[in-house]
């Protein structure tokens, strides 16, 4: 049973940066795909970038494109999401997720999810 657990959220000034992490455990070393989602009060959950953990291709939502940078360390089993020159609209519930298969979409099909960190900007 795969375990996601966020944590490095907060607030910050626009134009800040912070770093978004996620402990990753029970799922097969090296096999599936992790992600970073965000929720906005009183929207739908949205993509904000994902990878493989065996290595490759990234994907990012345009609106982050440039800004956040998502990492994987095999090591230590945990995904990062490092975001810089946060906006106001960046502020959101940031979810870590994980799927064991390929999908077409990037930001579709994950089963597993964390509870959420809390990223303010002002």
């Amino acid at each position: 049973h795969v375990q996601l657990v966020e944590s490095g959220g907060g607030s910050v000034q626009a134009g800040g940066s912070l770093r978004l992490s996620c402990q990753v455990s029970g799922h097969r070393y090296g096999y599936g795909y992790l992600a970073w989602f965000r929720q906005h009060t009183g929207k739908e959950r949205e993509g904000v970038a994902s990878l493989y953990t065996g290595g490759g291709n990234t994907n990012y939502a345009d609106s982050v494109k440039g800004r956040f940078t998502i990492s994987y360390d095999k090591a230590k089993d945990t995904l990062y999401l490092q975001m810089n020159s946060l906006q106001p609209e960046d502020t959101a519930l940031y979810f870590c997720a994980y799927r064991d298969s390929w999908t077409s979409a990037w930001d579709r099909g994950f089963n597993y999810w964390g509870q959420g960190t809390q990223v303010t900007v002002s």
